[in-house]
């Protein structure tokens, strides 16, 4: 059929949009682009991030700019992130603190789920379950056992009132059914750690980068690990899983967008991502942090913090976790 002559201009003229269109979008990214960590530096969102970052720059040969913007618990720079434009040149570095908050604050700044667009997760790490070392046990049996035969005598710390040190141990007491052993937070890991040390409490469960250290210097004791099977993290480890029957926490950490961010902006996020967290080197670094690269798609990513979300508000409200 022949266009009649009329015609021809726009219809030139609309190939040439829709083409200069597929050229914009085929050229991301074009600029500098900005990973916010709504965290102070040095903490493990930082870390990662960090790491991320310089290969993330030389893969897609644009600079990329960390952001540390600390406050309420990560969710101010979580919440200006989720409000920036979705065109992929601003991102957050999160961990599941992200969820534990969404289950504990009401009013938080974003929707985790729906403000905000899953690109790549960067790692998942199992935690420490330590002990001082006055406290009568070594094993993960023992510390249920030693817990059971004085109900309400002993005390677990936390970093704070809805962290993720709580949870971590809620989960626990939640599983056990009938542990009794009270909770003391912090304002803070460090003065956990320092207390736990000095027998203010008898029981930490964290990080391995917040624990292992003081472990190995001999002033705790570290009687298991949160990961179903026994983890790289520290091998030498017995998951808590084997004395109360599936029992397992972890940490996550990963990288996400504004919602309504492009999808092939997403895509070629996630696979610079994916591709830098199948380095060895990459994965040697994030084991020394206690984490190991955890590559998924935006869609798995996606769906652990859908899930993640409704898990921790059911465990808050059965154990009765509450923010500061």
């Amino acid at each position: 059929m022949r266009i009649p002559s009329f015609i021809r201009p726009l219809a030139l003229a609309s190939a040439v949009a829709l083409a200069g269109t597929a050229f914009a979008q085929a050229a991301y990214p074009t600029k500098a682009i900005t990973i916010v960590v709504p965290y102070p530096a040095g903490g493990s969102n930082d870390t990662f991030a960090r790491q991320v970052a310089k290969e993330l720059g030389d893969a897609l040969k644009q600079p990329v700019i960390i952001d540390n913007r600390p406050g309420a618990s990560g969710n101010t720079g979580t919440g200006q992130v989720a409000k920036a434009a979705p065109d992929g040149y601003t991102l957050v570095a999160v961990s599941s603190s992200m969820t534990t908050n969404a289950a504990v604050q009401s009013k938080l700044p974003f929707d985790p789920v729906k403000g905000l667009a899953p690109v790549a997760m960067f790692a998942k790490g199992p935690f420490i379950v330590a002990v001082n070392n006055e406290f009568p046990a070594k094993t993960p049996a023992e510390l249920i056992g030693a817990i059971k035969a004085k109900p309400g005598q002993y005390n677990y710390a936390s970093s704070g009132s809805g962290s993720v040190n709580q949870f971590g141990t809620e989960l626990l007491k939640a599983k056990v059914g009938d542990l009794q052993i009270a909770h003391i937070p912090y304002k803070g890991m460090g003065p956990a750690v320092t207390d736990l040390v000095g027998n203010q409490t008898q029981l930490l469960i964290s990080s391995g980068p917040s624990l292992l250290p003081m472990v190995r210097a001999g002033k705790l004791r570290a009687v298991g690990i949160t990961s179903l099977k026994p983890s790289p993290i520290a091998p030498d480890l017995t998951p808590m899983a084997t004395a109360v029957p599936g029992y397992e926490f972890e940490l996550w950490w990963g990288l996400l967008a504004p919602a309504g961010t492009p999808t092939d902006v997403v895509a070629k996020l996630n696979g610079a991502v994916n591709q830098i967290l199948a380095r060895p080197e990459i994965s040697a670094n994030f084991l020394r942090e206690g984490a190991i690269a955890t590559p998924l798609t935006p869609a798995q990513f996606g769906t652990v913090i859908a899930e993640d979300v409704e898990r921790w508000k059911k465990l808050a409200k059965q154990q009765n976790i509450t923010a500061d």
